[in-house]
């Protein structure tokens, strides 16, 4: 059985997904607090490398990121960033816009869509970041 980065059409079509997701972050008006929110972290241009890294293994590839990071613990790779549900949604908002610009559509696309919101929510602190 193929994997949801092998469906998309492997690590070109995710690296396009990344570029594309962070230019609308980078761009729209509505994602400001987005934009905010990765300057408080290494920035935009480490995170487009991160997702790439961490979503390559999260979508069946290879797993750069747990290679690099020996873990790929969502809630500890946020825990210093303030979420709340509307960072979450936006997120989510900016990405399925940035799958439908793509033409990425499909069950394991929605399957993927699906996951990605679970996770956005288990990472919204309502503002309250780990000391």
């Amino acid at each position: 059985m193929s994997s949801v980065l092998d469906q998309m059409g492997g690590e070109g079509a995710l690296r396009d997904l990344v570029e594309t997701f962070y230019d609308l972050v980078e761009s729209l008006p509505e994602t400001e607090n987005l934009r905010i929110l990765h300057m408080d972290g290494h920035g935009i241009a480490h995170t487009r490398i991160e997702q790439f890294e961490f979503l390559s293994g999260f979508l069946g590839g290879r797993a750069y990121y747990l290679e690099k990071h020996r873990h790929m613990n969502v809630k500890d790779i946020h825990a210093h960033v303030p979420i709340l549900t509307q960072d979450a949604e936006m997120w989510l908002a900016t990405m399925d816009k940035t799958l439908d610009s793509l033409g990425h559509t499909g069950a394991h696309i929605d399957r993927m869509r699906a996951t990605l919101r679970r996770v956005a929510l288990i990472l919204v602190n309502d503002g309250k970041v780990a000391q």
